[in-house]
């Protein structure tokens, strides 16, 4: 069995039959859960984070880092499996992105991350679902990640000061 990119279509009963409420408003609705609310954000182990509306690995534990924002980031994704499209929701654009099969919005990605890629996928934890490494994916990926980064390190002190997804820092 491969893991396919193809669209996954299902009607809106049909997804909130399968999701939780909390599921159901953010990869379906692009709502946003509260900061430090998913323990995800804090999840260290090697594994796959895949989306929780269909499964489609997204990002691997090595893609990981703690951005200090309180939603799990990532400095990359697995290529080709998620969207992008410009947002105005908060009046300045912002890129949001989504799961390439399902279509589950999963949050924003920000240039203000760490190296190599300088970018900060900032992501719901109710839009995703983790994996221990070891545990199956379907038909396990190749290892996707970035060599030279460790699991687990904090980069938060490499950002200039805590932001989140978006929304203006208090003062």
């Amino acid at each position: 069995m491969t893991l396919s990119t193809e669209p996954l279509r299902r009607s809106e009963a049909d997804w909130k039959k399968i999701l939780s409420p909390a599921q159901f408003d953010v990869l379906r609705e692009d709502g946003t859960e509260h900061a430090f609310s998913s323990p995800l954000d804090r999840e260290k182990p090697p594994g796959v984070y895949v989306c929780a509306g269909c499964g489609l690995p997204l990002f691997t534990s090595r893609m990981k880092y703690d951005s200090g924002t309180g939603w799990p980031s990532f400095i990359t994704h697995i290529p080709g499996h998620v969207g992008t499209k410009k947002d105005f929701k908060l009046i300045l654009p912002r890129t949001q992105y989504h799961c390439i099969r399902c279509g589950g919005y999963q949050g924003h990605v920000f240039d203000d991350g760490p190296p190599p890629t300088k970018q900060r996928w900032c992501n719901n934890g109710v839009a995703l679902r983790f994996i221990p490494a070891g545990q199956a994916v379907g038909k396990v990926l190749p290892t996707y990640g970035l060599k030279g980064f460790e699991m687990g390190r904090s980069r938060a002190g490499i950002l200039s000061r805590r932001r989140d997804c978006g929304r203006p820092a208090a003062r």
